[in-house]
């Protein structure tokens, strides 16, 4: 007795392959209630995509996150010295107009 495979079986490569150049989403919420009332509620969404597709899409989160890419970390520092700078510039600026302020009310005091 023969064994016949048929040829158009798909093997795991191919379906993953396909998965991965389309991606796949899973979405689903989970609600915990007693008596009709909401108690908790967890939003589970997951995406199944090759890193191209994802970048194609906009999803590209783990580029900017510092605790997945030594880069993302450079660039959040060098954010937060960008606004650390403009900050200290605009106290620099109140400082002053305050002064200014207050020179000018002297003047009026007799």
């Amino acid at each position: 007795m023969a064994v016949e495979h048929s040829m158009q079986s798909s093997t795991i490569v191919d379906v993953l392959e396909k998965i991965l150049d389309k991606g796949v989403v899973i979405a689903g919420d989970i609600t915990v209630g007693i008596a009709d009332v909401e108690l908790l509620t967890i939003k589970i969404r997951l995406i199944v995509a090759s890193v191209d597709k994802a970048k194609e899409i906009g999803m590209d989160w783990w580029e900017t996150d510092p605790y997945l890419t030594s880069k993302a970390a450079d660039h959040h520092t060098k954010a937060l010295e960008e606004e650390n700078k403009k900050l200290h510039e605009r106290l620099e600026s109140l400082e002053q107009k305050i002064s200014t302020n207050r020179i000018d009310t002297k003047e009026f005091n007799y």
